[in-house]
């Protein structure tokens, strides 16, 4: 039984020297939501809600787990992590409906989930990825968040800690596009892994014309070229048209969503964001049916340590080829709080053996960021 006596919200903000680019728009700062839940027992647990967009969206989140989420779980007794999950959503979805804020509720619900399941780890004295039925605590790594200005330097940042394997942001025209994707390919040499991610920027039509001129790079995937919310008939258009892979996933959001992308295919690489939605509870089985269908499981991820982390322990549970995501952007949110947990070595990380989430966030290395 789990019977919640506190949720308390924390806020982090990084200034960026230099903004993270993307095709729809700059990340000026790194927020951070954190979430911390304690039972009557005493035990604790730590998770993280999606909050990148839009920029005042870690304070908003922050007060809908104040004044909604908080209120439904306080003092209640819940059978499960999957009791918590299914309560949250029926009990905040006419709210959904009547607020249009389905995303941000959801995000809150996939946060609280994550510090559910780091609770329930360390009741059990198990690890995260052990407890949902992973065999080995090492996952291969890739290296996102590149910039189309810096590109090769961020690249090489990359390949000097041992990540070999690279994503670079596109959409900024084809004489940056190309140029970026020729100097990333001739410093890590055909073998290894080279992904590129539009952000949605593309039309159905210019991703038609763009892809062919992207085989060249022998891509591992190209993801999201056109917006999420496409028809899959449009998906499967492009997919019909070259033989780059295609990847997506971040910006799906339902059971039924998914489902209808696994069955399609048209996806070779699905990224489900669990701290966006869903959290361990949906994302851990949708991850399963994915590496069932011959398709591969990558969890996307944009944020800081907690959910770095709570990603891995997901992939590590499931298992197959799919890779964790690493982001290369400065960001202490993320180093400073997971210290050498999750250090890249060989293309590889190491999740370790301790309960939940294997971390105790350390606030005190953070409290410059608060907000």
């Amino acid at each position: 039984m789990i019977t919640l006596k506190s949720i308390i919200p924390h806020i982090y903000r990084y200034p960026l020297e230099t903004p993270v680019q993307t095709s729809f728009g700059i990340m000026a700062d790194r927020p951070m939501l954190l979430v911390r839940i304690e039972d009557t027992e005493g035990y604790v647990g730590w998770g993280e809600v999606w909050c990148n967009f839009p920029s005042v969206g870690a304070e908003h989140r922050a007060k809908l787990i104040d004044t909604v989420i908080s209120q439904i779980l306080m003092s209640r007794e819940f059978n499960s992590s999957t009791d918590v999950f299914d309560t949250l959503t029926r009990k905040t979805w006419v709210l959904g409906i009547q607020s249009g804020e389905y995303g941000p509720l959801a995000q809150c619900i996939a946060g609280i989930d994550i510090a559910v399941h780091d609770l329930i780890g360390k009741k059990l004295d198990l690890p995260i990825w052990k407890m949902l039925g992973g065999k080995t605590d090492t996952i291969p790594v890739y290296a996102s968040g590149i910039n189309p200005n810096q590109a090769k330097e961020m690249a090489q940042t990359a390949m000097d800690v041992g990540i070999n394997n690279l994503k670079l942001k596109i959409g900024f025209g084809d004489d940056i596009d190309l140029n970026n994707l020729s100097k990333l390919r001739e410093l890590i040499g055909p073998n290894a892994k080279l992904m590129a991610d539009v952000n949605q920027g593309w039309s159905i039509n210019e991703a038609c014309s763009k892809i062919i001129k992207l085989e060249e790079f022998n891509l591992y995937w190209l993801e999201e070229p056109i917006a999420a919310d496409r028809p899959l008939r449009e998906w499967q258009v492009l997919k019909n048209s070259s033989q780059v892979p295609l990847a997506g996933g971040e910006n799906i959001v339902g059971v039924k969503d998914f489902k209808a992308a696994i069955k399609k295919g048209v996806f070779s690489y699905i990224q489900p964001d669990l701290a966006k939605w869903g959290g361990f509870t949906q994302c851990v089985p949708i991850a399963r049916s994915i590496n069932l269908a011959d398709l591969t499981y990558c969890p996307h991820y944009l944020g800081g340590g907690l959910g770095l982390i709570a990603s891995g322990h997901a992939l590590a549970a499931v298992g197959g080829s799919g890779m964790l995501e690493v982001d290369l952007n400065e960001n202490p949110l993320r180093t400073e709080l997971i210290s050498d947990l999750l250090k890249p070595k060989n293309g590889t990380a190491t999740l370790g053996t301790l309960p939940g989430l294997g971390i105790e966030p350390n606030l005190s290395k953070i409290a410059r960021y608060k907000v």
